[in-house]
């Protein structure tokens, strides 16, 4: 893991912000693909069926979900596919890298995993002199530039064309200025063309594992993870554990809900089964816990393990369009990575959930009823009482509880701020003031709501009694 200082979520905001024409776009790409998608789930009538039966589904997994890991190892094994489990990410890493080095292979293609990324498995591996190369084309992209994805599922939606054009000539050679989408898209396919074949392991994610039939899923757009994992000796898979469904025949409900709370598409061009390895052939699964057993064991965000990591909360979050995927510091941004962070590291990540409006509206697209919002709420009552968030912060919250239970107070306050704001404006209007900061102070009133109401109420009860 990188030993650089980790900023926070409103300063790497701020930085973000700096170029508000990138912000501008920004926003409007993903709410472009949030009304996809509720133009796609609107062409279906049992749209919110599907929802409550993914609940409902998710909900039993998560509740016996010690029998259904059980039940899946057995059939996997059954199937001739070697299981592993791993505790946390170290031993994710290892189990991979004692992978490797069995079968003596020094490169590896890698299409889409948010598991690895949370686990750092990149740098773990290439600090062991393993070569990974990420196949995804958004994920390629980041990959070039060394930064990490910025969207679960759009890796790369931070960058224009021309700044993939920029990168392209810098790594691949192809003509400096040159912005076509298609002469790009074509560079990284004959640049990841050599990778595929020569290859002799692939790893891949996991969308989705049946206890029932010991079978894992794999859902792309690119076809990448089946070049990949068709073409190699070796087949790593990793999964959370709680990627688990029961029984096959529910598949159907998650497929499709998935892509059209992603990005608005009917299904994933690619749903691929791997059930059983080929002659001479090997699949790996690691099964990988690193803190879902303890946010499963929390009442209150147990169901956050319901996501299927199909990114429509981060399409309609209206913090995370205008301030970027990288300012969330964790492998998963957006209002699901600011419940999910908290859970592997309080202290670190305590900022996270204060990164929201409360609106309700990642809960509302999400595709299997998770309560995002309710449980961002749920994390920052937490965080303050587990002492996670900033000492002003917190001295300012009790001093304005005193300030709010005392009317006597409360109405000293309001004078003496009316007066400090139109007297002496510069104790307001300053840098130490974060309002100030981003806004313009409003006009000072000359009197507050409750002196109005007095006065309006005396007069109305004196018209009342003259009639």
């Amino acid at each position: 893991m990188s030993s650089e200082k980790t900023i926070t979520h409103s300063e790497a905001a701020t930085r973000f912000n700096q170029d508000t024409e990138r912000v501008n776009w920004h926003d409007e790409t993903l709410w472009f693909v949030r009304e996809k998608r509720d133009k796609s789930a609107h062409q279906i009538q049992d749209w919110e069926l599907l929802r409550e039966t993914a609940s409902k589904i998710k909900n039993n997994v998560l509740s016996n979900i010690h029998d259904y890991l059980v039940e899946f190892e057995a059939n996997a094994q059954q199937n001739g596919i070697i299981v592993h489990w791993a505790a946390d990410a170290k031993e994710h890493n290892e189990i991979v890298h004692a992978i490797m080095v069995k079968h003596e292979v020094k490169q590896i293609v890698k299409s889409k995993s948010m598991l690895t990324e949370e686990c750092h498995l990149n740098e773990y591996l290439s600090q062991r002199g393993i070569d990974v190369i990420d196949s995804d084309l958004g994920e390629r992209i980041v990959q070039l530039r060394k930064e990490p994805p910025s969207h679960i599922v759009l890796p790369a939606i931070h960058l224009k064309k021309e700044d993939v054009s920029e990168t392209f000539h810098k790594h691949l050679g192809t003509e400096k200025g040159n912005n076509d989408p298609q002469y790009l898209t074509e560079a990284a396919r004959l640049h990841l063309r050599d990778t595929f074949l020569t290859r002799r392991a692939a790893l891949t994610g996991v969308n989705f594992a049946i206890a029932e039939t010991g079978e894992f899923v794999v859902c792309t757009n690119e076809g990448n993870a089946d070049m990949g994992a068709h073409l190699a000796d070796v087949h790593i898979a990793c999964m959370g554990f709680e990627k688990l469904i029961p029984q096959r025949k529910h598949l159907g409900v998650f497929l499709r809900l998935l892509a059209r709370s992603a990005t608005g598409q009917p299904i994933t061009t690619f749903s691929s089964h791997f059930k059983k390895p080929r002659d001479g052939k090997e699949i790996h699964i690691v099964i990988v816990d690193n803190g879902r057993s303890t946010q499963l064991g929390r009442e209150d965000f147990r169901n956050s393990l319901k996501c299927i990591r199909c990114g429509a909360c981060m399409n309609t979050c209206p913090v995370y369009r205008r301030s970027g995927g990288h300012s969330y510091h964790n492998a998963v941004a957006g209002p699901i990575g600011a419940i999910l962070a908290p859970n592997l590291d309080m202290s670190k990540n305590a900022d996270l959930p204060f990164a929201s409006t409360l609106c309700g509206s990642c809960t509302n697209v999400c595709p299997v009823k998770i309560d995002i919002h309710d449980q961002l709420y749920k994390w920052r009552q937490v965080l303050v009482k587990e002492g996670h968030t900033p000492a002003t912060k917190t001295i300012a919250m009790k001093t304005m509880a005193t300030v709010l239970a005392n009317p006597v107070i409360f109405n000293m306050a309001g004078k003496s701020g009316r007066f400090v704001m139109k007297n002496v404006p510069a104790l307001v209007n300053n840098k130490m003031n974060k309002w100030y900061d981003q806004r313009e102070m409003p006009d000072v009133p000359e009197e507050s709501f409750r002196e109005w109401y007095k006065k309006n109420s005396r007069e109305s009860k004196t018209d009342k009694d003259e009639q």
